[in-house]
This record gives C-alpha cells, structure tokens and sequence, in this order.
C-alpha cells in the first residue's frame, strides 16, 4: 500500500470536508529506531522517535501541513510565522507545494544556517528583525490580525492537531504507549500535541495506558520551570531558545495530568547527549533535540524511571540543521601525508 501522507492517513482524526485538500510531501512514518547500546548501558528500552526524517527535516512538518491544507480550505493565499528555523523551513516548503506565499520572521543571528538555508531555498520573504523570537512573534500576530495573513505558529490550533499524529505513529509501531516520553520543550506545542495524540488513542482504545510525560528545557531558556519570563533566552539549542512559550498553561497540565515533570537540562548536557547519539547509535539529531535523551539519562540515574522501562525520547531535528554546532564540538582532521606507513601508524595507534 503506497503511504498517502498524514491527513489522508488518519484523517478520521482530523476535521476535514470536501474543500480541505490531501497537501503532503509525504511527511510522517518517521522511523521509531529502538537503541541498542545505550539500552544496555542504561538498563531500560530506550526508542528514538527520529523525527528528522520528515521532508524538511522535522517534526514541523507534521503541524504544518495540516495548518497550511486549513488555510487553504479557509481560502488564504499567503501565510506568515515567526520562527528560531524550523518553522520557517516547514511553512515555506509547504507554501511552495500548495503554490501560495510564505513570509517569516526570525531573530537576527539566532537561527541555525542549515534552517535558514531551506526558508530561503523555498522562496519564502525573510525578514530578519534585531529582536527576539518572542518579539518577532508579536509582531506577526499582530500582522495576521491586521492583514489578510495565516498565522501557522503554534498558536494556530491546527498545527497541534497535526502534530499529534506523531503519538498515533509510536502506539502503532509498539502497540501501546511506552511507559515514559521524554521531549524538549521551547513553544511547548509539542509537549501539548503528544499527550493529545496518546489521549485520543487511548480513547478509541487503541492503547491501553498513557505515558508518564517529562519535558525539558535549556537551562538558559527554562521560563516553564523557573516559573518567569525569560526576555534574554540563551542556549546552543536554537531550536528551543523561547522566552514566553505559547503554550505554557498546556505544558504544566500535561505534565500534572501525566504525573510527569519539566527539568531544566545545561548546555554541556545537551552537548554530552549530541554527541552520545551520534557515536553509540548512528542517528545524528541538532542539539534541542538531544535534550530528551539529556533528561531521560538523569531520570533515569535519578530512579525516577526504573530499570527495564520504556522510554521513547523525541528527536525533532535533523543533525545537519545545525552544522556549526558539530563543526565545533569535534576534533579537527589533522592533514597527514601521502604515506601508507604514517597512515596505517595512525589508524592503529
């Protein structure tokens, strides 16, 4: 059977007529790749959602399509967000296929290159602000409620209907709910999307438990947890460094209603989970991404997720959204000479 894309796919999930259209660049279906060594090393049944693997990279594109097949039953021509890259790369790529325009707006020197890259590539309007994600936001809010504009950030409700379809793919790869999901947290319309996704499953009983649900945040951008407003958010993960999420009362109610929590996790763990990834697994995610697999090691070493659970850590990123950051965080290839002998030395050292 040829895969259709998420809307047509559970579309008795979604609210759609006759004048919503099936738009898919074939997103979802993303892999749920089981761990092998850091499962062992850690003693539970670690699985990385690998959301990276959507068209533009990730889990974006989820909320995205079925925000911009909205529109364009509702009748829009042009859609705006604000974004820290991958909103911008998702918005404008789905714009492009469904043939309308695509304006964003992004904080000056505070989104990765290989983001920025696709927004532009796609054919979106640009426009860099001297501000931050949270600045940039209010002003696009204000834009759409002034012009004839779709606003496609988080705070569109469709785009959490989208996004949590990526509940409904981990409970059909497993057969159930794991007994923890362990994600980052910058807007928090993931965090909300999730546990929407495991309690419309669990209702039409195609589970039969929920997971218990720990969000994390970048130390340096971690408002949910320290309980302000963070005007100033700094951290290597671009992808969550937000101020005043969106959905701030949703993430503290998911995290109450699941019995679960939200942590604030620093950078050198974040950079020390990138790198575990990568070199024990083979799966190269951008570092907000990472910040999962960062929580999940302290809860687990905390004894707040016991041995021999379940744990699915969400990967929202491709790692090669952020090339710089793996450009500096490895060695450097040393130039060696042309020489079998010198070479074969060095490759048994």
């Amino acid at each position: 059977m040829t895969y259709k894309g998420l809307i047509e796919k559970y579309k008795q999930y979604l609210k759609i007529n006759e004048n919503t259209p099936f738009l898919t660049l074939l997103e979802g279906n993303t892999p749920l790749i089981k761990s092998v060594n850091l499962s062992t090393q850690y003693g539970v049944d670690i699985y990385f959602k690998y959301e990276g693997l959507n068209p533009t990279g990730s889990f974006k594109d989820r909320g995205m399509v079925y925000a911009v097949a909205k529109a364009i039953e509702e009748g829009s021509n042009h859609i705006i967000c604000a974004s820290t890259g991958n909103t911008s790369a998702a918005a404008a790529a789905y714009a492009a296929r469904a043939n309308i325009k695509c304006s964003v707006i992004i904080p000056s020197g505070k989104i990765a290159y290989g983001k920025l890259a696709q927004a532009l590539i796609y054919g979106a309007k640009v426009i860099a602000i001297d501000g931050n994600f949270d600045e940039a936001l209010d002003i696009v809010k204000s834009l759409s409620k002034k012009n004839n504009l779709t606003l496609v950030n988080s705070i569109n409700p469709h785009r959490l209907q989208g996004q949590k379809t990526s509940a409904f793919e981990i409970v059909d790869d497993m057969g159930n709910s794991p007994d923890y999901l362990c994600l980052p947290v910058g807007n928090a319309g993931n965090i909300t999307a999730y546990w929407m996704g495991f309690n419309e499953y669990y209702k039409n009983k195609k589970c039969t438990k929920l997971p218990q649900v720990f969000g994390f945040q970048a130390k340096g951008a971690s408002p949910i947890v320290e309980g302000k407003v963070f005007k100033h958010p700094e951290t290597i993960a671009t992808a969550i460094r937000i101020g005043n999420p969106v959905n701030w009362e949703n993430a503290l109610k998911v995290a109450n209603e699941s019995n679960g929590d939200i942590l604030a996790i620093t950078d050198k763990d974040i950079i020390s989970a990138y790198k575990l990834i990568a070199s024990n697994e083979g799966i190269f995610a951008e570092p907000a991404s990472c910040i999962s697999l960062a929580g999940a090691i302290k809860k687990i070493e905390s004894g707040q997720i016991p041995k021999k659970s379940s744990v699915v850590c969400v990967l929202t990123g491709n790692g090669l959204k952020d090339p710089d950051t793996a450009i500096n965080n490895i060695d450097k290839v040393a130039l060696t000479p042309c020489d079998e002998n010198i070479i074969k030395e060095i490759i048994f050292k």
